[in-house]
């Protein structure tokens, strides 16, 4: 066999050189992928009242204040339907107006008067809206009833305010307690069961109203 000429030789020692100064570049590379910083979430303490309680947390900035009463409070009764503001089920009063609690943030609340579902009444003394839901049926499988209660006791505050809706004739006249007037303002409160005309008579029965 001849020996191997000098082309060859150079041939081999340039493919060999490449491949050795490849996997020493490579090597940086890999190490740097196996071990990615990340960034730590930003942490807030918020105090708020809850249901006649003072409750302290410290939560990561994004939590929602749904998030914040159902799995830091564990109060459950305020649901998490379609968590993008549309259905109601997560419906809350803050300092007297109802809210969705999905599309706020806890830290905004910090010394505001929260009430849930939770804070309108026991079972063993049921706040009217909530007697009332029973007695007309406004409920069916439940799972809206919690937003649909706490909106229908802010929306008899606001008439009771005077604070007009869209389908009022005249915007300086106190409104009344009218079948339009209740579903108008009830509108943001979604029951896929269809419990609409029982919620309806619930409210206007609490209003001492046959409309």
């Amino acid at each position: 066999m001849e020996p191997p000429s000098e082309l060859e030789l150079s041939r081999r020692a340039v493919l060999v050189g490449g491949a050795a100064s490849v996997a020493v570049t490579a090597v940086p590379a890999a190490h740097a992928q196996v071990t990615p910083r990340v960034a730590q979430p930003a942490v807030a303490k918020v105090s708020f009242e809850v249901n006649g309680a003072t409750r302290s947390l410290e939560l990561d900035t994004r939590t929602t204040l749904l998030d914040a009463l159902r799995e830091h409070l564990k109060l459950n009764g305020t649901k998490k339907g379609c968590d993008q503001g549309q259905c109601g089920a997560c419906t809350v009063i803050v300092d007297g107006r109802r809210i969705n609690s999905c599309l706020s943030l806890a830290v905004m609340h910090e010394g505001d008067k929260i009430t849930t579902v939770e804070g309108l009444g026991t079972p063993d003394k049921l706040h009217p809206m909530q007697a009332a839901f029973i007695k007309h049926d406004g409920y069916q499988c439940g799972y809206c009833t919690p937003g649909q209660i706490c909106s229908a006791v802010a929306v008899l505050d606001e008439i009771k305010a005077g604070i007009p809706s869209h389908v009022a004739d005249d915007i300086t006249a106190r409104p009344r307690v009218t079948d339009m007037e209740v579903r108008e303002r009830m509108s943001g409160n979604l029951c896929r069961c269809g419990a609409y005309s029982n919620i309806a008579e619930a409210i206007s029965e609490v209003a001492g109203s046959k409309a």
